[in-house]
């Protein structure tokens, strides 16, 4: 019964609706953007966070692609990630096998912060920055997780936010494997 018990809950946690990171090392090409993305559109999974970037060897691109799903269809995605001309390989990742970041912005009028020390107060007390101080607006910067990004946003709304924007997620992961190094052992392997 016991063996029954392990086998249901390895089932069960395959089934489980979850947080996966996808790290996807491509060429950097126009248009692999667009096959990728339609990979999860054609399986009606919503990417929550995207991001893409230059990574330290030349001509490759590292894609960090937040979403919510199942181990069994991120496994499949993956799949067909792979299989794509312009992907070296892919990775999946769960949230405590990376370190990651987001950055937001928020844009408040410059005369909370001429009404006194509350704004600021609560600026240094969220670990947030003033980026930049105009006439008419203020832009505080914030980096962090998506809980304390938002966290920060619910604290600045009855100052009057103006705008606001998150970017997606930077991560890396907590393996020492190096890039360069993964890359020749996949080429070699081919």
């Amino acid at each position: 019964m016991n063996k029954t018990k392990t086998v249901t809950e390895i089932v069960d946690s395959r089934n489980e609706v979850r947080s996966f990171n996808l790290s996807i090392l491509t060429e950097n090409k126009s248009g692999l953007l667009n096959a990728v993305t339609i990979i999860f559109t054609r399986r009606k999974i919503n990417i929550e966070s995207i991001n893409v970037s230059e990574t330290e060897v030349e001509g490759v691109s590292r894609y960090t692609i937040v979403i919510e799903s199942t181990r069994e269809k991120v496994e499949k995605v993956v799949k067909r990630i792979r299989k794509l001309i312009d992907v070296f390989w892919a990775f999946v990742y769960e949230e405590d096998e990376i370190y990651y970041q987001e950055i937001a912005l928020y844009k408040v009028p410059t005369k909370v912060f001429l009404d006194g020390d509350n704004a600021e107060h609560l600026v240094r007390n969220n670990g947030a920055r003033i980026l930049v101080i105009e006439e008419d607006f203020i832009i505080i910067e914030k980096t962090g997780h998506q809980h304390e990004t938002k966290d920060l946003l619910e604290k600045l709304k009855p100052f009057g936010v103006l705008e606001f924007v998150r970017s997606g997620r930077v991560a890396m992961s907590k393996s020492t494997r190096r890039t360069d190094l993964f890359l020749r052992e996949l080429h070699n392997h081919h």
